[in-house]
């Protein structure tokens, strides 16, 4: 993967497609309006590169050689080969480039919104709606965190699981969207490189947040801690997760 360009081809042969196909089907079954293509992309690139983004380690340590997704336009600006950014002593480096990939990936946010608005099942915007919220909520946590670079940095059980308990509508998803996007923001180092997109792409989020009138500002997510959950909804949280590793797996 070279370019910005080749990366974007790769999450659309790997995701976008998968985005495209189910759109046809929603529509062919009538139960959803068929959407333009730009935005049923836009749905699997988020997520496809979340996935990238998250699998850094497990893929620079695959054993003959390992497997490269990150576009070398953009690493090559922190290094002369991607498996060094998982050494300790290239840890700024790393974070550079690693907040320079989740920048990439908020490009698609505002698409993913867009297409998520017109949904009307339920069942189908909770298919499609979850993954996204987990997607975005995980490069807020992936975003400056250098642990990346060490192993798999996963989403935790019982954030996930309140995740799916509570996301019913639109509303749930820009409360969400409000909130991962507000932490992001929130650590950004104003010294970083790529410091002013980061906080641009944040800006136009939570602007579209704002601007769909649906915003509840609940800010219920990052506060797991004072709730529990019972086995039954974390096991199908898991069901779901891996429902979508086999559809977005890179293998």
């Amino acid at each position: 993967v070279e370019t910005v360009e080749d990366y974007d081809e790769y999450c659309h042969i790997a995701a976008g497609l998968v985005g495209l196909g189910l759109s046809r089907l929603f529509d062919a079954a009538g139960l959803e309006v068929l959407v333009p293509e730009s935005l049923s992309n836009s749905m699997g690139l988020f997520l496809q590169k979340a996935s990238v983004i998250r699998d850094y380690s497990e893929d620079i340590n695959e054993v003959p050689n390992p497997r490269i997704f990150w576009p070398r336009q953009i690493w090559s600006k922190y290094t002369d080969k991607l498996e060094d950014l998982k050494y300790e002593e290239n840890s700024k480096k790393a974070v550079e480039c690693l907040n320079d990939m989740v920048t990439n990936a908020l490009m698609h946010v505002e698409d993913c919104l867009q297409y998520m608005s017109t949904l009307q099942d339920p069942a189908i915007f909770q298919f499609c709606a979850i993954p996204q919220i987990m997607a975005i909520g995980l490069l807020a946590f992936y975003y400056n965190n250098v642990e990346v670079f060490r192993r798999v940095v996963n989403m935790r059980h019982g954030l996930a699981a309140q995740i799916v308990a509570r996301t019913r509508n639109m509303s749930d998803v820009y409360d969400a969207f409000f909130e991962f996007s507000g932490m992001l923001k929130s650590k950004v180092d104003k010294n970083d490189p790529n410091a002013v997109g980061t906080l641009n792409r944040v800006e136009a989020i939570q602007k579209a947040c704002i601007k769909s009138g649906l915003l509840s500002k609940r800010g219920y997510y990052l506060g797991v801690g004072k709730q529990r959950f019972n086995p039954m909804l974390i096991t199908i949280v898991f069901l779901l997760l891996s429902v979508f590793v086999v559809i977005l797996s890179k293998k």
